[in-house]
């Protein structure tokens, strides 16, 4: 069991695969809800997601020494997903991952409170995510941590709803720890 503190920071060129496997390894649980086809398409959109200049930021977390997690961190919908017409340009954090053994110690609320310090030097007020019910822990995560519904940037990916949350950093807490 971990015992060490949670260190959150920047991601280096050097935890490139580190950081890939957090991703194939926290998303592999939803290989069973996709089709193959999709499920091939996803794992591809994650890999392509290491590497494109369009993330602003990347964010890693080591606990006891280890990278157990991360996430991406992008400018707007039109860095994040090549889409102008949800009109966000604020901030949205995507592929926020954990390993599966080291869940439950709280490494997704850090590297959130990392991405929303970071974002509020960047002189932004608004934090946006988009998932979907088949992601129903993050979202609990989320609704938790204080996000609400942002009805007007949600769509449809194929029939799947893919919902968007967004948290004002006026309002929230995960500053004051």
């Amino acid at each position: 069991m971990p015992s060490g503190q949670t260190i959150v920071r920047h991601a280096e060129e050097r935890d490139r695969e580190a950081v890939l496997n957090v991703l194939l390894e926290a998303y592999s649980q939803y290989e069973a809800a996709l089709s193959p086809e999709r499920w091939t398409q996803y794992k591809e959109s994650i890999v392509e997601a290491v590497d494109a200049p369009t993330t602003k930021a990347r964010l890693v977390a080591e606990l006891d020494g280890k990278l157990v997690g991360s996430v991406f961190i992008y400018d707007s919908s039109v860095t994040a997903y090549g889409s102008p017409q949800l009109e966000i340009h604020n901030p949205i954090i995507r592929l926020l991952g954990v390993l599966p053994g080291a869940r439950g110690n709280g490494i997704a609320t850090e590297l959130i409170r990392g991405s929303v310090r970071l974002i509020k030097e960047w002189g932004a007020d608004t934090l946006h995510l988009h998932t979907s019910d088949m992601m129903d822990s993050a979202v609990r995560l989320y609704e938790r941590l204080g996000f609400e519904r942002a009805y007007d940037k949600e769509f449809h990916s194929g029939t799947v709803l893919v919902k968007s949350y967004r948290l004002k950093l006026s309002d929230t807490a995960l500053l004051n720890v």
